[in-house]
């Protein structure tokens, strides 16, 4: 049962509690009422500014819609007035630009090619919307000469600004890579020139419809190439034959920094022709001027090589016979010119390729070149022609002025078509057709040369009195020397004539294309050596006295044998003939032994046959000392002729003639100084140095001073 003052408490609380939520209940109800009643306001204030809305949107919407017409209108007023100027300009056009163009675009290219711009656009429009407009003939005559003067322009350019490349930098440029640091650019144009004509070419491609300017450009750039070759060809011709000349400066510095480097070599071979020859003829009979024979030494008379080779090519070129810069320069000029050609057209296309539309540039370029390339080819044809005339009148050694153009011209016939790529096929064929001319000539003074050397005439005011070298000789060798430092180049000309008969084989390590180009030089030079050989025992026929017919086989023989060992010759001889060196030196000796018989005339005298017997005590018979009398004389006059006569004659090299004359001191020496003792005690006169002439030492002076015509 619950206490009474605890359930009084809890009513009480109760109470109270019933109280507040009664009072919270009547301030909700009062904040509904006064929230009922505000929006009760708001609904009407809405009301009335959404009638006020309504009202204004019905006055302003007509205004805007008159406005905006209103726009509309000005918008296509200021067009029409925009379009009216813009078609008035048309018609002012001839007039404002007429002054810019009378005076042309010198100087102000982008100015005037924007007046062109204008006229252009003005004529576009009279056709579109007026073609029956006078103002439309105005604004095409104005454009047409606008044309004409930006044509008049190119080839203004062109012809100012388009100058012959200097010969230094040409010579720079073919033979500069190794000597000077970076290859050498060679600049035709000036930068600014060169893009206002690539500005008139896109113009007059695109805008002028007109290939003419195409036509400007490579008449004025071919005179150029052309008059850059010639003036390389002047150069060569006013410079020094000396390769130190013909390079430039610039090059030339280089060469000092650089010491070690080996100075280019010269493509010509003719001036080593000709200082061989020079060399050769230059030694008198003693030697005495060398100490060691060349194979072209030591010879008191200058062969008729010398001339050949001066004379080759000088109908064509007016060398005077014994200069003999003149044609080695000729040479060189063209192999240079050959060269320069490559350079200067390849060249000549990358600028081609800046200005000429792409597909107009192979045929601009095949025009371009044909002036300079036809005047190559004409002075090639005239140095085959040359070549031809002088091998009609049996001048072969002619052909050396053939191969080092022929092997420049193979080695740059890559290059060559590398730069014609693209070319008329009549253009690609002048290199080839000229090779193939060089080699059919050259292939042919190969073929008659060794068949000149066998039938060479035996004439008796042609042979050297003293018994030295035959001109023959000297120029079959020296031909064979040159056609060795071109041995590939030659064996290639015969072989591309069907001349080469069977390969020989070197060694395994050799190629069959090497074979194939050094078997048909093996073939000629055995050929040429063995012809050599019959006509020059031919020859020494002619000679009376067979001791000096000995001499000159023996000078011959020697020649050879000493010239093909200082050469390469003697490697290529040993492939087809393995005892050739042997065989010469068989030869040799067996002249030596053929001229020593010439002395048994004076050492027969000398023997004991017939000699008297003398007993001690017995005196001799009149006949016996006439024996011994006959002996000496015969002895002592058969001596004296012998050294006269041979005294003129001569053994030009050193190491044989003193050889020769030792031998021979020795022979006469001994035979005399055991005669001399053998009659030392018999009293054949009573004058003995009547016959007895000459002491040993006197004899042997007398044999030291054979083959030497300053004693």
């Amino acid at each position: 049962m619950i206490p009474t003052e605890d359930a009084s408490a809890r009513k009480r609380e109760i109470e109270e509690k019933l109280k507040q939520e009664q009072e919270t209940l009547s301030f909700i109800r009062e904040n509904l009422e006064k929230s009922d009643q505000l929006t009760k306001g708001m609904v009407s204030i809405l009301s009335s500014f959404e009638s006020r809305l309504m009202a204004l949107e019905n006055s302003i919407i007509p205004v805007h819609k008159q406005t905006e017409n209103l726009q509309r209108l000005q918008e296509n007023v200021e067009k029409t007035l925009f379009c009216l100027d813009h078609v008035i300009s048309y018609y002012h056009v001839a007039k404002d630009t007429d002054k810019i163009i009378k005076e042309g675009p010198t100087g102000r290219l982008d100015e005037y090619l924007a007046c062109i711009a204008k006229i252009q656009k003005a004529v576009e429009y009279f056709q579109d919307n007026n073609p029956d407009s006078p103002e439309l003939n105005t604004v095409k005559v104005r454009f047409e000469k606008g044309k004409e003067q930006l044509e008049a322009e190119f080839r203004a350019l062109l012809t100012r600004y388009s100058k012959p490349v200097p010969p230094i930098l040409i010579l720079d440029a073919i033979g500069g890579d190794e000597e000077l640091e970076g290859e050498v650019t060679l600049e035709h144009l000036p930068e600014a020139v060169l893009q206002d004509v690539i500005c008139i070419s896109a113009w007059l491609v695109e805008y002028g419809r007109n290939q003419d300017f195409m036509n400007v450009y490579f008449q004025i750039r071919s005179s150029q190439l052309d008059r850059s070759i010639k003036g390389l060809k002047e150069h060569f011709r006013k410079s020094s034959a000396s390769s130190a000349l013909l390079y430039s400066p610039a090059v030339q510095a280089k060469r000092k920094d650089t010491p070690t480097k080996k100075a280019p070599k010269r493509p010509g071979t003719i001036r080593k022709a000709q200082n061989l020859l020079k060399q050769y003829s230059q030694h008198g009979l003693d030697g005495k001027k060398a100490s060691n024979l060349t194979p072209l030494e030591g010879h008191d008379h200058e062969p008729r090589g010398v001339k050949h080779l001066s004379e080759a090519l000088s109908d064509k070129h007016g060398a005077s016979p014994g200069k003999d810069d003149v044609l080695d320069v000729e040479i060189d000029s063209y192999i240079h010119c050959i060269s320069a050609f490559v350079k200067l057209a390849q060249s000549e296309y990358a600028l081609l390729t800046e200005i000429i539309p792409e597909h107009h540039q192979k045929k601009t370029f095949d025009s371009l070149i044909q002036e300079a390339l036809d005047n190559l080819m004409l002075d090639g044809d005239s140095i085959v022609t040359a070549a031809r005339r002088a091998i009609m009148r049996h001048d072969y050694s002619a052909v050396l002025t053939i191969f080092p153009i022929l092997r420049h011209l193979k080695q740059t016939k890559p290059d060559f078509d590398s730069t014609l790529q693209g070319t008329a096929a009549s253009t690609k064929n002048k290199l080839p057709t000229l090779i193939t001319s060089m080699e059919t000539t050259g292939a042919k003074a190969l073929e008659e040369f060794a068949d000149s050397i066998k039938n060479d005439p035996d004439k008796e005011y042609n042979m050297p009195k003293d018994g030295t070298v035959h001109e023959l000789t000297s120029n079959a060798i020296l031909f064979l020397q040159q056609l060795l430092d071109f041995q590939e180049t030659a064996g290639a000309m015969l072989a591309s004539q069907g001349k080469t008969n069977r390969l020989f084989i070197l060694n395994q390590t050799v190629s069959q294309s090497v074979l194939r180009c050094l078997c048909p030089c093996l073939l000629r030079s055995g050929k040429v050596l063995g012809n050599l050989q019959l006509n020059l025992l031919s020859k020494s026929k002619v000679y009376e006295d067979q001791a000096l017919s000995a001499i000159f086989l023996h000078n011959n023989y020697n020649y050879i044998l000493k010239s093909l060992e200082k050469s390469e010759l003697i490697q290529l001889v040993a492939v087809t003939q393995k005892k050739a060196e042997s065989s010469y030196r068989e030869l040799i000796e067996q002249q030596i032994l053929i001229y020593q018989r010439s002395w048994v005339k004076v050492t027969d005298h000398l023997t004991e046959r017939n000699m008297p017997a003398l007993q001690p005590g017995n005196k001799l018979k009149d006949k016996e000392r006439q024996v011994i009398k006959d002996k000496f004389k015969g002895f002592n006059d058969g001596l004296e002729e012998l050294c006269k006569i041979q005294k003129v004659w001569a053994i030009p090299d050193k190491e044989q003639r003193d050889a020769i004359r030792q031998a021979q001191k020795r022979l006469v020496s001994e035979a005399y100084r055991a005669f001399l003792q053998r009659c030392a005690n018999i009293p054949f006169t009573k004058n003995p140095e009547k016959y007895h002439k000459f002491s040993p030492e006197q004899v042997e002076d007398m044999i030291e001073k054979l083959f030497d015509t300053s004693a």
